[in-house]
């Protein structure tokens, strides 16, 4: 692929505060037409990871490229190629939403009809027309984020860098905005932060799962959840020499034994995306041990993400992940 396709490239990403160590050495890209949620229990880094990418505040050490421009050495560049909403947008509650978005997209440069056509057609895409001329101090919380993110749209960005963009949203609004997403995302790039798993598999293509700072994966839900699947067995065998025989079996992780009636023990462990099932095979027929029950048992997303965020972090560079 083009590196002209991938609009965020993020490569060992670290930020140090004094106490204590916000993001250890991160990488990942996120490519244009692509949605991507940033994943991850409180204080993972998520914010931390989005305030750097949107140029608020700077790294320790490591590299952004936003739309080909390194925002170390360009920033302005690369700003202008971003839209950001924070958690809490801060608006000015007295402003008028028509008078705060042509005062914002005043300050990125727009002017005359130019100004006019992208404030009419952000107030169509963002559903502000009803409250185009009220206060945004008497707007529910689900309009002040469409105001929040009508003002990330003005310029025409090539990425959006949303912060928790669905948090207190009643449900229309989050199918609402969800749809907005998705029509964002077929342009330019999007990477959005969310508690919430069931908004990731039908939106995202791709989900960066944050622990402690470390990117614990980066890939698809769908193969995130398979790469999380355990498989289990039923051998004969010696519990001891079992479990040294599993210890050294390529690609096994979590290993349990759990002995059942007549000699028999239940195995099971985490094979990662590889299919393990005719390795342990061989491995009852190196040592003649009966074998039976052989069954992977699948995961859903949600369960590989509890497993990758109860676990100790696990450091990858998934930025030479394949692009398909």
């Amino acid at each position: 692929m083009a590196d002209a396709d991938w609009l965020i490239e993020v490569d060992q990403l670290t930020r140090r505060f004094p106490r204590c160590e916000a993001l250890g050495g991160i990488s990942f890209r996120v490519r244009r037409g692509e949605i991507a949620a940033l994943l991850g229990p409180n204080g993972s880094g998520k914010t931390t990871t989005l305030r750097i990418l949107s140029g608020y505040l700077a790294p320790s050490s490591g590299r952004v490229r936003v739309a080909g421009c390194d925002l170390q050495t360009h920033p302005l560049d690369a700003r202008r190629r971003i839209g950001y909403l924070p958690e809490s947008a801060p608006l000015p509650l007295d402003m008028r939403v028509a008078e705060y978005l042509a005062f914002r997209g005043r300050l990125r440069g727009l002017r005359g009809r130019h100004l006019t056509v992208r404030l009419r057609e952000v107030a169509d895409r963002c559903g502000l027309g009803d409250v185009w001329r009220r206060r945004l101090g008497s707007l529910s919380r689900g309009f002040r984020q469409r105001t929040g993110l009508a003002d990330c749209l003005l310029h025409e960005p090539d990425v959006l860098l949303l912060d928790e963009p669905l948090a207190g949203l009643d449900p229309a609004q989050v199918q609402a905005v969800q749809e907005w997403l998705k029509e964002a995302g077929r342009q330019g790039a999007v990477l959005f932060s969310t508690h919430v798993l069931s908004e990731v598999e039908p939106l995202c293509q791709q989900a960066l799962i944050l622990n402690a700072g470390r990117l614990a994966a980066a890939d698809s839900p769908g193969r995130i959840a398979r790469a999380s699947a355990r498989l289990r067995a039923e051998l004969f065998a010696p519990a001891d020499r079992l479990a040294a025989a599993l210890e050294a079996l390529p690609g096994a992780s979590d290993i349990r034994l759990q002995p059942i009636a007549d000699g028999w023990t239940d195995v099971g462990f985490h094979s990662g995306p590889e299919e393990l099932s005719g390795s342990l095979e061989d491995l009852a027929a190196v040592h003649h041990w009966p074998i039976r029950c052989v069954r992977r048992e699948s995961r859903t997303f949600a369960e590989a993400y509890l497993r990758l965020t109860s676990a100790l972090p696990i450091v990858k560079n998934p930025a030479q992940r394949r692009a398909s």
